[in-house]
């Protein structure tokens, strides 16, 4: 049995000597690892933002629907849905997509009234720090960084002309730029006045988009949507719980196809290991061969190359991980964010907001440092159970 000074030295002088070695699996394990966690790092940022946004959300919207297909909503329906016990904060919403033909780009535009702002936490949040009621004195708009860009790559600096359904251009002047920390949510956004956006989607004064509401009793939702149906043939009722579900679906979908490419690659990897400690060289084996003949046991052979397998490990992973922070969260993770925010509209330069879930990172480096220990410690233990000369030869 080696002394723990002895075995330290031997362990450190077998690190230096093959470190050529080393550095290449090193080289190869820091890329995978950094390339997945990237994705993770990303998927965790954008479900804990959009969870956040969840979460001030209405519990409920009610559309009305005709052939599949969304038509406006009458405001009747606020008056009704008020008038169903547990419900509360109705709000009625005027929003869609603008399209910009030329370019056939689209703008997000939120119609917004003073009350609203000051019941709904999310739009709280965008409109923070604005001035309201000079913000709802004239006809204006507040309008994320891309939007920002967009209008200005067209010349459109202090204002920008809507095309109403009737053919009738709306001149509305920009207000305020939202902060950058939104562009996740609001990149392509327009905020306006809710009489503004009816003006430019060409609504009556009696329709809206959408109605929203809440329930604070989760126990009485079923019965709710129960009475929601009564009301109309056509009426769609969308719960918060459904497009909670959809978006995490969807990133769920978008990191589980880079998971099953990181197992593919780590299992061709670990492989390509194995097969490389099979074909043990003779240098090697003949190490083995004279740590057993001056004493060494099996265990104390497997000891000093799960120890220098465990170094390998640790190193790769940590590199690997705090490369992939600083892509993600330093440097915004360029071109890997594309995949899933898309790129079919305007320019998003999103932030992504730090998230680490540690028993994912634990779950990855169990999923990577176990097949390593197999592809190297099997080899060495099938070297070391022969005789010490058969070894050496």
């Amino acid at each position: 049995m080696p002394n723990k000074s002895p075995f330290l030295y031997f362990l450190t002088l077998l690190l230096f000597k093959q470190k050529i070695k080393h550095i290449g699996v090193m080289l190869i394990s820091i890329v995978i690892i950094t390339l997945i966690s990237s994705v993770l790092f990303i998927s965790s940022s954008l479900q804990h933002t959009l969870q956040e946004t969840i979460d001030a959300q209405a519990d409920f919207t009610v559309k009305r629907v005709e052939a599949g297909r969304p038509v406006t909503t009458p405001l009747s329906w606020v008056d009704q849905i008020i008038d169903i016990e547990g419900v509360s904060d109705v709000t009625p919403r005027v929003h869609g997509r603008y399209f910009y033909a030329p370019r056939e780009e689209s703008f997000w535009i939120v119609g917004i009234d003073f009350f609203d702002v000051q019941g709904s936490k999310a739009l709280q949040r965008l409109v923070k720090g604005i001035d309201l009621k000079q913000f709802f004195s004239s006809e204006s708009m507040i309008v994320g960084e891309g939007v920002k860009a967009f209008l200005k790559t067209h010349y459109y600096t202090d204002s920008f002309s809507f095309k109403t359904p009737q053919g009738v251009f709306k001149k509305v002047k920009l207000y305020e730029v939202l902060p950058g920390s939104l562009n996740l949510l609001a990149n392509d956004m327009i905020i306006m006045p809710i009489d503004l956006a009816r003006e430019i989607f060409g609504l009556d004064e009696d329709e809206v988009t959408d109605i929203t509401f809440n329930v604070p009793n989760e126990a009485e939702w079923d019965n709710v949507i129960s009475k929601l149906h009564l009301l109309a043939y056509d009426i769609r009722v969308v719960e918060k719980r459904e497009v909670e579900k959809a978006y995490e679906n969807l990133y769920n979908y978008k990191g589980g196809i880079f998971l099953i490419l990181y197992i593919i690659a780590l299992l061709t990897f670990m492989l390509i290991l194995y097969q490389r400690y099979s074909m043990v060289y003779s240098s090697e084996r003949k190490e083995i061969g004279i740590l057993r003949a001056v004493g060494w046991s099996i265990r104390d052979i497997l000891k000093l190359k799960f120890y220098e397998t465990l170094i390998l490990v640790i190193t790769s992973f940590i590199i690997g991980v705090v490369l992939a922070y600083v892509y993600v969260f330093i440097l915004g993770a360029p071109i890997l964010i594309e995949i899933f925010l898309g790129g079919a509209n305007l320019v998003n330069h999103a932030v992504l907001v730090p998230v680490i879930e540690f028993g994912i990172l634990g779950s990855l480096f169990l999923l990577y440092a176990v097949p390593f220990f197999a592809a190297v410690l099997i080899p060495s233990w099938r070297i070391a159970v022969i005789p010490p000369k058969e070894a050496m030869r």
